[in-house]
């Protein structure tokens, strides 16, 4: 008899939960898989630690294949679910697909983050759901003070000082938190010009601090933010987002350079696709986490709506502690429903408090029911997260008593850039890279700690520097298609064809692709070796600019050389090589240019072409280098808006 194929779908608290406890009830007699699109399960409460450089990314991740022996891993992203012949269609890391069939299907998946219909929200906020987003966020506010303390300008500085976040539930408040200790630190070590201080803001529509939680943690937590300089504002959201700020729901406008967006989150979408009951995004089960009218398939975690048993008529919220336990009932109730387990269990629960971690020694719990503060709090909110997580509890303590000795490290590594953490997005812990699935384009390769490059401030429409913004301003790589190829960018939309300017100099002529009519060539730059618009030769391959063929009138061109180069043995001689846009040949009338300039020197003596009315002047093209913007101020382009 073979034995039964069990598929679990994501690998948070609530699918990593059922898949532990399955494989220790079935025992080798079940094919368990886990399908998730990362090799570790994140415990995220303690993100807010990562971003604040209190404790290293990995601290915070436990591999999946070595806590979970008995469970085969693959890699990828469910796509679509046939309920009828029960198999799983997904998208593996790299593009590849798979089918996965099941007897026992368990999902999983989680949730994303939960957009507003607000104008810019999309194009300028950054999520917090995952890991890339957390390492982001630090690299970014790093980024942001080091500027500030280089500003001249006191507005800019002001601006690049201040962050602002959107939600004050549990993960924001205790990112506001985390933040504003952070970027003291830095500031006490590089003071600011002018005295400033970083300015943290916590934005909730809410009447107060933590509102799903007891009022006296919400009083707690409130009162220690605004003891640490939060600028807290409840009944106070966001109105527009723009590059250089935020307009509050109050007409005030605030200049910044950081939107976080914690307002809440919203089920995985993967669910709406199946056609079946559903509430508020959430598939509809029984108490006993199992979808009605299908007995194979079950569902737990926030994509769940589950009975709340303990207040009839409602279903349990959408918190970590509620996916952790409905992890392990779902695991019971599907090896009962193959006969590898004792009788169903319905799912009850009851609170045994919340903690808030506010940073340092500082938190807010309730830990069974009692209030705590302060350093208290502190040590039973600690002590708690050491039990709650499944691995790393020496390393994170490690962490946690550096830091009390220590000073933090604030450096940014670069590895994240902004377009890699859109908000809009479906797999938030997972983060966008260049040539990935979907992503019909190529990137830039520059990178690196502090490089304030267009890619992260000219979005184009995709977040703060979308994925459509690596490598506008690059040079085309050696090899590649000359004029009249289509270069495909990075982001939405279709590719743009480059002009011959464009491909020529390795960049965009007028600062965007496709901003406009291609310019014609004056005679001066067609003398200097770049191809000419009606070239009649036809060009070789792999050259940039074009070159002449073999065999032609104009003889065989020098090859490898950028622009092309005139033809040997022509009556103007042979040109000097390896001279970047050419040279004129030696020994003509106009005597021997000087060497080594870049585009090459007119020859002396010789009256210099003048190019008709309707063409540019030789020298009005930009010189090479990045295109700055036009639609922002030049200090934008110095970071991450």
């Amino acid at each position: 008899m073979s034995r039964p194929r069990i598929v679990i779908v994501g690998a948070g608290f609530a699918g990593y939960r059922t898949a532990r406890t399955l494989s220790r009830l079935t025992r080798g007699r079940a094919h368990i898989t886990l399908l998730n699109p990362t090799d570790y399960f994140l415990y995220l409460p303690l993100l807010p630690q990562v971003a604040a450089g209190v404790l290293e990314p990995r601290r915070v991740t436990v591999s999946l294949s070595d806590s979970l022996p008995d469970v085969r891993l693959v890699l990828g992203e469910a796509d679509r679910i046939d309920l009828d012949d029960r198999t799983l269609h997904y998208t593996g890391p790299e593009g590849e697909e798979g089918t996965l069939s099941y007897d026992r299907l368990v999902l999983a998946a989680g949730s994303v983050n939960k957009l507003l219909p607000i104008p810019g929200v999309a194009e300028h906020a950054h999520g917090f759901r995952g890991l890339p987003e957390a390492l982001y966020l630090r690299d970014h506010v790093t980024r942001q003070v080091e500027l500030a303390a280089s500003a001249d300008d006191p507005e800019t500085c002001a601006a690049r000082c201040t962050f602002v976040v959107v939600g004050a539930g549990y993960t924001g408040t205790e990112v506001a938190a985390h933040g504003q200790m952070f970027t003291d630190a830095q500031v006490r070590k590089h003071p600011l010009r002018r005295g400033m201080r970083p300015r943290w803001m916590l934005l909730d529509v809410a009447p107060r601090v933590l509102p799903e939680m007891d009022g006296k943690l919400s009083a707690t937590a409130d009162r220690v933010l605004r003891q640490r300089g939060v600028d807290v504002r409840m009944g106070t959201s966001v109105k527009e987002a723009t590059h250089d700020g935020v307009v509050l729901s109050d007409g005030e406008f605030v200049a910044t350079r950081t939107l976080v967006w914690c307002v809440g989150v919203r089920p995985d979408p993967l669910v709406e696709s199946l056609g079946l009951p559903m509430e508020k995004g959430r598939l509809l089960v029984d108490p006993h986490l199992q979808v009605p009218g299908r007995p194979e398939l079950f569902a737990c975690g926030d994509v769940a709506a589950v009975p709340d048993l303990q207040k009839p008529g409602s279903y349990t919220p959408m918190t970590a502690q509620h996916a952790w336990r409905h992890g392990r009932i779902a695991a019971e109730n599907v090896a009962a429903s193959l006969g590898l387990g004792g009788a169903r269990k319905p799912y009850r629960h009851r609170d045994l408090g919340f903690v808030v971690d506010l940073g340092g020694a500082k938190a807010a719990a309730n830990p069974l029911g009692v209030t705590l503060s302060g350093v208290p709090a502190g040590a039973v909110t600690r002590g708690y997260h050491l039990a709650a997580m499944p691995g790393n509890r020496v390393r994170v303590a490690a962490d946690w008593l550096l830091d009390a000795v220590l000073p933090r490290q604030a450096v940014q590594l670069g590895l994240v850039r902004s377009w890699s953490v859109p908000l809009d997005t479906a797999s938030p812990e997972v983060a966008r890279v260049p040539g990935g699935p979907g992503q019909r384009q190529e990137a830039s390769a520059r990178s690196g700690p502090g490089a304030a490059l267009a890619a992260d401030t000219d979005d184009g429409g995709l977040g703060t520097g979308g994925p459509g913004r690596a490598g506008t301003h690059d040079e085309p790589a050696k090899g590649q298609p000359g004029p009249g190829a289509t270069q495909v960018r990075p982001g939405p939309g279709a590719a743009q064809p480059r002009s011959e300017s464009e491909t020529a100099k390795g960049r965009p002529a007028s600062g965007r692709p496709g901003s406009g009519p291609r310019e014609p060539r004056s005679e001066s730059e067609t003398a200097k070796g770049r191809p000419a618009e009606a070239a009649a030769a036809e060009p070789a391959r792999d050259q940039p600019g074009g070159e002449p063929a073999k065999g032609q009138p104009g003889g065989e061109p020098a090859r490898n050389q950028p622009g092309g180069e005139p033809a040997k043995g022509q009556p103007g001689g042979e040109p000097a090589r390896n001279q970047p846009g050419g040279e004129p040949a030696k020994g003509q009338p106009g005597g021997e240019p000087a060497r080594s300039q870049p585009g090459g020197e007119p020859a002396k003596n010789q009256p210099v072409p003048q190019p008709p009315p309707d063409r540019p002047a030789p020298g009005a093209h930009p010189a090479p280098g990045p295109v700055k913007r036009t639609d922002a101020p030049d200090d934008s382009a110095k970071g991450d808006s």
